[in-house]
């Protein structure tokens, strides 16, 4: 007899586990994994992915099992055990008024102890290694208490839903996958050994392509190589035996009247073939972009092109600069080194303080990921000299210095009126920002 109850009450702390595995199981699992198992077939995943769509009826179900189980054992063991001790602690020499409540607080101190370890952390401690998997295993089984426990789990369900009311929390939180959750995970990804260091930049450069307008990727108008219609046989000879580009946009007399481009291999060609270059009959029609157009929609219209260059136009019809796959390609993969050679320094160098040297043209999203800078969003700058630009409200000059952000900005070389080299310094907790300065002015 004292074997069976003794059976009985593991059989109930077991019982408790299992509801308990279930319920960590489920809900702690990822449903997108699960949507994957369901559409592979796996036994128990429809099942899963039903109960982890709808928390609110599983939860009630799961709390329903658990807490008929803990009063069960409580209930029986108390009124078993608890008896039995009271006579062989009475037999000990113990009055009855010592020996009852000293056997029924032993008990439940016993009870209680193997319901936290058995009933309770390990069964959640082995849904946490394989959630997915203890999940489909046990759904089938979950699926069917919640059926025949509904009316009960219908009327909790709907109870904790009004208070949730009544505290004015009935809006359910925005599930959907963020890009910054997929940062967080390819993050993590790397930290585990599941992917390589550049496999984590190829993914976030992706994903900076998908943030980034075409003006922040395009060649700017300024650093263009182009021919012009108008031009002599030697100027348009000269440029393209200059140029180290395979494609050149073609203006007629300004590169504000851009008519189409030109491979430089067909100009070449000609001129080695005829000794004469007519370039209009060369021209090629190239698609025209505005510069607020999403890059990753450039790269399809890329695809579809005549040629792999696009023209990219402002608002008032301006001709910006030209953006080709290479300028996609490079943001998610860095620049190649046949396209970087003779273009100069890096454009980004820490120095033994721990500043750094920015280059102006630098995509700002690219400089703030590497030196560690947040940036605010939305922001209407693409490169580092436009977020220098914005804090200064003015064309700077050469040594003049802007604090915004937390970090230190000083304009270290100008290019005209563009700004070429920036030094970046992050403020340190004990230097109070003063917005913008130049160095040797004193303070008001």
């Amino acid at each position: 007899m004292l074997m069976l109850e003794l059976l009985l009450i593991l059989v109930l702390v077991v019982l408790n586990g299992v509801f308990a595995l279930a319920e960590l199981a489920v809900v702690s699992a990822r449903r997108p994994r699960l949507r994957a198992l369901a559409e592979a077939a796996r036994p128990g995943a429809k099942a899963a992915l039903a109960l982890a769509e709808d928390p609110g009826r599983f939860l009630s179900t799961v709390q329903i099992g658990i807490t008929l189980v803990g009063v069960l054992a409580g209930a029986f063991s108390g009124s078993t055990f608890g008896a039995r001790l009271a006579v062989w602690f009475a037999a000990t020499g113990l009055p009855p008024a010592v020996a009852e409540p000293l056997g029924f607080a032993l008990v439940v101190v016993a009870v209680t102890y193997l319901s936290i370890v058995v009933g309770e952390l390990v069964p959640k401690r082995l849904a946490l290694r394989n959630a997915e998997g203890l999940a489909c295993a046990m759904a089938p089984a979950m699926a069917i208490l919640s059926r025949v426990a509904a009316p009960v789990a219908w009327l909790l369900d709907n109870s904790t839903d009004l208070v949730f009311r009544l505290i004015g929390l009935a809006e359910e939180p925005d599930q959907r996958v963020t890009e910054e959750d997929v940062r967080v995970l390819v993050a993590e990804a790397q930290r585990h050994g599941a992917i390589e260091p550049a496999e984590r930049r190829m993914i976030t450069g992706v994903l900076r392509l998908g943030d980034r307008p075409v003006r922040g990727v395009m060649t700017p108008r300024g650093e263009v190589d182009w021919l012009d219609a108008r031009a002599d046989l030697a100027s348009l000879k000269e440029i393209t035996l200059a140029t180290r580009h395979t494609l050149l946009p073609v203006g007629e007399g300004a590169p504000d009247v851009i008519v189409g481009v030109v491979r430089t291999r067909d100009v070449l060609a000609a001129l080695l073939r005829d000794g004469q270059l007519d370039i209009r009959a060369l021209v090629r029609t190239a698609p025209v972009v505005p510069d607020g157009a999403d890059a990753l929609d450039v790269l399809a219209v890329l695809r579809d092109a005549e040629v792999p260059m696009a023209l990219v136009h402002d608002e008032y019809g301006n001709f910006e600069g030209v953006v080709t796959p290479t300028d996609l390609t490079e943001t998610i993969v860095g620049a190649f080194r046949a396209d970087a050679e003779g273009m100069g320094e890096p454009p980004a160098v820490q120095r033994n303080d721990g500043s750094w040297l920015l280059s102006g043209s630098m995509p700002a999203d690219e400089a703030a990921d590497l030196v560690g800078l947040q940036l605010p969003e939305p922001r209407a700058y693409q490169t580092v000299a436009g977020l220098v630009l914005q804090a200064m409200g003015r064309v700077p000059q050469a040594g003049d210095v802007v604090e915004t952000l937390g970090w230190h900005f000083e304009v270290m070389d100008m290019d005209g009126h563009r700004i070429d080299k920036v030094l970046a310094a992050k403020i340190s907790a004990a230097v109070r920002p003063v917005g913008l300065r130049r160095p040797g002015a004193g303070a008001d």
